[in-house]
């Protein structure tokens, strides 16, 4: 059932699933190959695949120093046209800010939900 109208939560959609990786291009090209797609774009740290689809998440690649152990290993990235609404749901839900970021004039939220698990919050 789809809740439309006033009071109706933001819309949202999984854009992309982030993985940390030590060798990002590496891993990218990994992944790409086995799932039989290519590379649609790099941008500083970042490696996105092509989706499947419209409106499939991408799968994407961010080059960290060292191996990650838990904390931001793998999560998911939620994009929607209000993502100060979709951040006020969130936090409405129980989850917590933990930090914003920007590159140019892209910003988004880090986020946990109530476990703890980390998530991002951006715009479309």
């Amino acid at each position: 059932m789809e809740i439309t109208g006033p009071g109706a939560p933001p819309a949202a959609r999984i854009a992309t699933i982030m993985v940390n990786a030590v060798d990002a291009e590496r891993l990218a090209e990994f992944w790409a190959a086995l799932l039989g797609t290519v590379v649609s774009s790099r941008f500083d740290q970042f490696v996105w695949l092509q989706s499947a689809g419209p409106g499939a998440p991408q799968l994407a690649f961010q080059q960290v120093e060292q191996p990650t152990e838990g904390r931001r290993r793998l999560h998911l990235d939620i994009h929607g046209p209000d993502p100060a609404a979709l951040r006020a749901l969130a936090e409405s839900l129980g989850a917590d800010f933990v930090e914003g970021n920007d590159i140019g004039d892209f910003h988004w939220d880090v986020m946990q939900d109530p476990e703890g698990n980390e998530f991002c919050i951006a715009g479309d």
